[in-house]
C-alpha cells in the first residue's frame, strides 16, 4: 500500500470516483473543485480538501485534473491561484480531459519549460467504472512522466495504455473513441425512435435488441435511462457537442471527411438549442418528431 500524496482536481461524476479509487489504494489524495462543498465531503470520508488548485499543488508531487475541457484545464493550472505556479521542479501534471491532440502536444512543452512533468492521459468508461477502478486511460507521455506517476494510474483504471512516449497520441486516440461513442448514442437514439414510432414497444425493443446483432454498449447503457425516463447528465449533450466538435476540427485540418460524425454533431446541437444540453446525452433522442417517449413509472 503506498502512502505516496497525489492531488485530483475535479470532483464531477468520473474525478469523484477516480479519487475514492486513489484513497482505497492507499494514497493520501488531496482534492479540489470549484464545488467546495464537493471537495468537503470528500475530506469527511478521509481525503483532504484545499480551496484553490494552488493550495492544492503546495502539498502534492502529482496533480491528476479531471476537469471537461482545454479552458478548464488552463484556469486550474494557468488562471488565478493555478497549481502551475505552486508545483515543485520535477512535479507532474496528468491531463485526463477530452481535447484537441495539437492543444495537449503544446500544454507538454509548456510545462516541460516550467521545470515540470506532464502526461497525457484521457479517460474512458462512465461513473460506475471510475468509481469501481475499472476504466481505460489511454496516456501516452515521457519515461520521467510514468516514473512519477508510479502506480497511481493503475489504481484508478483496469486497462492503461501507454501509446507514445510524448504528448498527443492519448488524446488522439480518446477523439477517435469519441467518434465512435457519439455515433453510437446518435444511432441508439435513431433505433429506439424509429421504433417507438412505428408502435413497438420500447421494453421490448430494447430486450430484444440487447440481445442481437445490432446491439452496442451504447445502445444497451443509454436506451436504458430513456427507458425508465432519467435523464440525469452522468454524461450531457454538450459534452458530445464539445467532443464531435473536436473530431471534426482534427479531421478538418486534413481535409479528410467524417459524414457520420458531422450528422452526429449536428444531432446533439439540435439538441442543446432545444434546450437540452445539460441532460444525459441520451436526450438525443427528444429531437424526433410524433414519438411519445417512455414515463417515469
Amino acid at each position: 500500500m503506498s502512502q505516496q500524496k497525489i492531488g485530483l482536481i475535479g470532483l464531477g461524476a468520473m474525478g469523484l470516483g477516480m479519487a475514492g479509487s486513489l484513497r482505497r489504494a492507499g494514497y493520501e489524495v488531496h482534492v479540489c473543485d470549484i464545488r467546495k462543498e464537493a471537495a468537503d465531503d470528500f475530506a469527511k470520508a478521509g481525503g483532504v480538501a484545499h480551496d484553490t488548485p494552488a493550495a492544492l499543488a503546495k502539498h502534492v508531487e502529482v496533480i491528476v485534473g479531471v476537469v471537461v475541457n482545454a479552458e478548464q484545464t488552463e484556469a486550474l493550472l494557468f488562471g488565478d491561484k493555478g497549481a502551475a505556479s505552486a508545483m515543485a521542479k520535477g512535479s507532474l501534471y496528468v491531463m485526463c480531459s477530452t481535447v484537441d491532440p495539437n492543444w495537449s502536444i503544446a500544454l507538454e512543452k509548456r510545462l516541460n519549460d516550467l521545470g515540470l512533468l506532464y502526461l497525457d492521459a484521457p479517460i474512458s468508461g462512465g461513473a460506475a467504472k471510475a468509481a469501481s477502478a475499472q476504466m481505460t486511460i489511454m496516456s501516452a507521455g515521457t519515461p520521467s512522466a510514468y516514473e512519477k506517476v508510479g502506480n497511481a494510474l493503475e489504481s484508478m483504471a483496469a486497462k492503461v495504455y501507454k501509446l507514445g512516449d510524448q504528448a498527443g497520441p492519448g488524446s488522439q486516440v480518446k477523439i477517435i473513441n469519441q467518434l465512435l461513442a457519439g455515433v453510437h448514442i446518435a444511432a441508439a437514439a435513431e433505433a429506439m425512435a424509429l421504433g417507438l414510432r412505428e408502435g413497438v414497444s420500447a421494453d421490448a425493443l430494447y430486450e430484444v435488441i440487447t440481445h442481437s446483432a445490432g446491439n452496442s454498449w451504447m445502445f444497451e447503457n443509454r436506451m436504458a435511462h430513456v427507458l425508465a425516463a432519467d435523464y440525469t447528465p452522468l454524461s450531457a449533450v454538450d459534452i458530445f457537442v464539445k467532443d464531435l466538435g473536436l473530431v471534426l476540427d482534427t479531421a478538418r485540418a486534413s481535409k479528410f471527411p467524417l459524414p457520420l460524425s458531422a450528422t452526429a454533431h449536428q444531432m446533439f446541437m439540435q439538441a442543446s438549442s432545444a434546450g437540452y444540453g445539460r441532460e444525459d446525452d441520451s436526450a438525443v433522442i427528444k429531437i424526433f418528431p410524433g414519438i411519445t417517449l417512455p414515463e417515469k413509472k
